[in-house]
Order: structure tokens, then sequence, then C-alpha cells
């Protein structure tokens, strides 16, 4: 796994951060119808073992997490859990940057274990800050609450931690305390999701995903796929959206709504949001058909674990997931490409599955070490990662001028995968 200079987006830091890894690698309100020793530089970080396999083919204190499961699994069947086994986070702690000398304290609000993605990504962070590395980690999980983030931020002010490190559940509402933290000379590194604030020296750094890219790559995949399979007729998609005010879901709904809104016979008949979860993603599957039958195409569910619960949802009412349209199969497309959602992607139960990699921790320690030699660090830094696909026909997009690579997806690339 490696990070190099990558996409240049205005004014932004671009990181090459893309997972192909040979690394161990209910219904509600809101529900629509419509019809039917450092890592150097961020932009230059290499973990230690990693490498880039899809270059060529064009994501108040906690408990140890759990190993992952290390047996073989047959393709398409879901593992029960994709949390890091104990060997893939000692590999991701020694990518980590260790801090030599008395430990530093990180203050750590996490939006809660909601999915298999939020999971692996306090793996890795968790892995990474560990006392081993030389930091003092205060881990606090909000329950995918904010109110619970903003208390646990004001509880690390009060203990005077060296760094705050935030992923935060919505984007905005954190203009008060990142000023009390400012106020109290505490950094603050915004990772994964953004913050909008009226004043971004509020905090120090940002790291992620450009999600509205995702989307978009998603997007072109999908009118690639129905040109090269000579899908002329009307598509009706659903789609089952993050929870609502996370840059994630702000990012992917924005992209299918333009596609939805420039590609004629595209119409979203329902929209609603599954707050990134199997069990919401499930029941807001179930309404929707529910109310609306047959006559739906396409689900575009904005992560694995929602794209989980409407296959299963799917499968209940009789229908059959796949890439063949013209048997009345459905295609799901899905976002974060992890172990289990990569095996249903090999299966054909998802059609596309767009990368945003969890594994933050190399890149968080990485910056605090930087400020802590005191560094300037970019403000703002996209990360680049994959996608993947069992079709093997469309092997690249372009997308806003540029061409990003579509891997043909392996069980060797899935065994391999940290989470």
């Amino acid at each position: 796994m490696l990070f190099g200079i990558g996409r240049k987006p205005a004014c932004k830091t671009p990181v090459s951060f893309s997972f192909t890894i040979c690394f161990f690698m209910s219904y509600n309100e809101n529900m629509i119808f419509k019809g039917l020793g450092k890592i150097k530089t961020i932009a230059g970080m290499v973990l230690v073992g990693a490498a880039l396999c899809c270059a060529a083919a064009g994501c108040a204190s906690g408990t140890p997490a759990p190993s992952g499961g290390e047996e073989l699994i047959e393709t398409g069947q879901r593992e029960p859990s994709t949390r890091l086994s104990e060997e893939d986070k000692a590999r991701l702690a020694e990518g980590a940057t260790v801090h030599n000398g008395p430990p530093l304290s990180i203050g750590l609000s996490q939006i809660g274990s909601e999915s298999d993605w939020r999971m692996a990504s306090t793996d890795s962070v968790q892995a990474c800050f560990s006392a081993e590395n030389g930091y003092d980690l205060l881990f606090d999980d909000a329950q995918q609450k904010q109110e619970n983030q903003l208390k646990a931020i004001r509880e690390f002010i009060d203990q005077d931690v060296d760094y705050i490190v935030l992923d935060p559940c919505v984007e905005t509402g954190w203009d008060s305390v990142l000023k009390e933290a400012k106020e109290a000379g505490i950094p603050v590194i915004v990772y994964d999701r953004r913050v909008e604030v009226e004043d971004e020296s509020l905090y120090t750094a940002w790291i992620g995903s450009d999600f509205r890219l995702e989307g978009d790559r998603a997007c072109v995949w999908l009118r690639e796929f129905l040109l090269a399979n000579h899908v002329n007729r009307e598509i009706n998609l659903i789609d089952l959206q993050g929870t609502l005010g996370a840059t994630a879901q702000i990012g992917r709904t924005e992209a299918i709504e333009q596609a939805v809104a420039e590609n004629p016979g595209w119409t979203m008949v329902g929209q609603a949001t599954g707050d990134f979860t199997e069990g919401k993603g499930l029941e807001v599957m179930r309404e929707f058909l529910n109310r609306l039958g047959s006559g739906v195409n396409v689900i575009y569910c904005e992560n694995d674990n929602m794209a989980y619960g409407a296959i299963e949802a799917l499968e209940e009412k009789g229908f059959t997931v796949g890439t063949d349209l013209s048997k009345g199969e459905i295609l799901v497309l899905s976002f974060d490409a992890t172990r289990n959602g990569l095996r249903l992607t090999l299966d054909g139960k998802i059609a596309v599955n767009t990368e945003c990699s969890p594994l933050y921790g190399p890149a968080l320690t990485g910056i605090v070490e930087r400020l802590e030699d005191g560094e300037a660090v970019p403000h703002d830094t996209f990360i680049e990662e994959g996608q993947f696909s069992a079709e093997s026909y469309i092997g690249s997009l372009k997308v806003n001028g540029e061409s990003y690579p579509v891997t043909a997806l392996t069980e060797e690339m899935i065994g391999e995968r940290a989470y």
C-alpha cells in the first residue's frame, strides 16, 4: 500500500491510498417515492510491507477489538465479521509513525460501530496509536450521536490531551467546540468525513475520501455497463442513502441525483436513508418493495452494509440479484469494498463496488508526528482509491476528464485484503 502523489483537486493535496492491496494486507419520514521515525510527507507516505496492486489494472475508552476470522470462505458467502485480525493490526502498527519521547495523549472521537467499515477504521487507528508506538489513546464511541461527540471533545479538552482526532458523524454543528479546542491550544485532526465551519483554521488538518468522486465513478460505471449491454429501456433506481448530513452521504447522493438528471431514461423511484446500517437497509428496502413491487432495476447502496440488507430484502421477495437485466435481475451498486462486500461482488450480487478505505491509522500518526516536528501539513488531503467488479470488460472509466481503473476482482485479492 503506497502513499504517493495522486489526483490533484484544486487547492487540495491528494494521497494515493488504493486498496486493491497486496498488504496483509425503517421506513421513515425521509423516504421519497417518485413514481414506482516518519512516514515522511503526507503526499508521499510509504507504509511498510505494502504494494499498489491495482496500478497496472488501472473510508470514553473502548475494549480491544476481537480478532478477525481466518478461515477460507466460499465465494459469495459472508464472513461473520470483517474486524481486522491481530496479525493485520500488528502489520498496520508497524507502518505507523513511532513517537519517541514521553507518550503523546490522543483523544479520538469515533462515530460508532454501525458498519464493517467503521469497525475496521477503529481497529486501524487503535492499532497505530498504541502504547508501543509512543501514544496514550483515549477512545470514545459516540454511538452515532453528535451530542456524544461534542461531550467527548470537551472531556478531551478538560483532560488537556495533546491532540484530538475526530471522525464527525455529520458536517455541521462543530464551530463552538472546535473553537474551544483551539483556544485550549489543542490541534484537531479531522478524518474520513468533513466538518463545515465558518473558520477552517478551527481544525488543523483533514484527510479523507473524495465521496463525490466515488459516486461519480459508480454512476459512470453504470452508464457504461448499460451501453455495453445495449440496455435501451427505462431504468428505475432506488437510492439507499447513508446517514443524512454525513459527508459520504452528501457526495454519493449528489452524484446519483445528477446522473439521473443527465441520463434520459433513468428515473429515481425511491430514496431514503438506511443510516449506513444493514438492519436499516433491510427495513427500508422491504418497505420500498412492499410499496413499489416489481419494476425496480437498480439499487444504489451508499455503503456495503446497506447493500447486504437490500440484497436480503430482494431475495426474500423472490427477486434475483445480478447483472442480467434482460432476465429481470436487479443490479446492486455499492461502496466501501470491504472483504464481505467484495465477496458479493465476485459472486455477481454487487455489480460494482467503489472503494472507500478505512485504514487511516498510519496516515494519522504521520500527521501528528509532522506537527510534533514543527512541520507544516496540508490542510486538506484526498486519498485515492480503487473500484472493483467481476465484469472485466469495463477496464477503465473517464470521470471529469480523468481516467480511473476498474479492477477485475479475483478471490486472491479478497484473501489478501485486511478488512
